[in-house]
This record gives structure tokens, sequence and C-alpha cells, in this order.
């Protein structure tokens, strides 16, 4: 058997709140709770259990590997909610996308302050495309 990601916790001060924005924002369903958690689950099977923890909760990175029409709706729904976007993890190119690997990419953050990001093409697919570091500016987006 080879080693597959089954599922991650991740802390929240509101698991419903986490939990229900990443379902919105991808596309996804909240499942049942199951204890203490509360389940998002990817088209690959792995389950992201929300927790709603009483303490300072350090940020962590969830990056999502997302078709172009997934992207689109994903984005679209971004700049509905009005949740700001960046082209980067470091929040150089606001309201932007990224162009790397000859895909797109975006990031934002959700309720805990973790940061999220949708991307279409996997990180060194395409290292020599002339697009790699290009952003592109987003309408509406904040």
């Amino acid at each position: 058997m080879s080693v597959e990601l089954n599922h991650t916790i991740v802390l929240s001060r509101d698991r419903e709140e986490s939990a229900r924005f990443f379902a919105d924002i991808l596309g996804l369903e909240v499942g049942q709770p199951a204890g203490v958690f509360l389940p998002v689950t990817t088209a690959n099977g792995v389950t992201l259990d929300f927790a709603t923890v009483g303490i300072d909760i350090p940020a962590q990175h969830y990056a999502f590997l997302v078709s172009e029409d997934e992207f689109d709706a994903i984005l679209a729904r971004l700049v509905a909610a009005g949740v700001p976007i960046q082209a980067d993890p470091h929040g150089r190119h606001p309201g932007r996308i990224n162009r790397n690997d000859g895909g797109r990419g975006v990031y934002f953050h959700d309720p805990a302050g973790h940061g999220l990001e949708a991307l279409t093409r996997p990180y060194g697919t395409d290292p020599a495309s002339p697009l790699n570091g290009v952003t592109e500016a987003v309408p509406g987006a904040v």
C-alpha cells in the first residue's frame, strides 16, 4: 500500500465558521460532526477535520490543486464574498493572481488566519515557463 494523507486536524476559533468558509469557497460540503471535529472532505478523499480550540492558533498553510474551471469558480466566490486575495504568500501583490508554472494561483486567508492557496498547476510543472512570476489583476478583488 502506498502512503496517502487521510486526514488532518485544522485548528480554528469556531469550527463551524471555518469549515463553512472552506466548503463554500472551495465548492465542497461540510460533513456531519464527529465528536469535536467537523469534517470537510476533498475530492481525493482527504478529510480536513475542523476543531474549535481556545488557544492562539499558529497559522498553517493549506494548498489545493484544482482544475481551471474550479479555479474560476473559487476566484469568483472569493471576489463575491469580498475575501482579500493575493498572488503570493507574502502579500506583495494584493488583488492579483499568479501565473506560475503555466497555470494560475491565488492566496487568501480563512477566518482562523490560516493561509490558503488554490493552484491549477503543481509547483515545478513548467519551471521554464515564460509566465513564471507573472501576476494578473482580478477585477473587483480586494
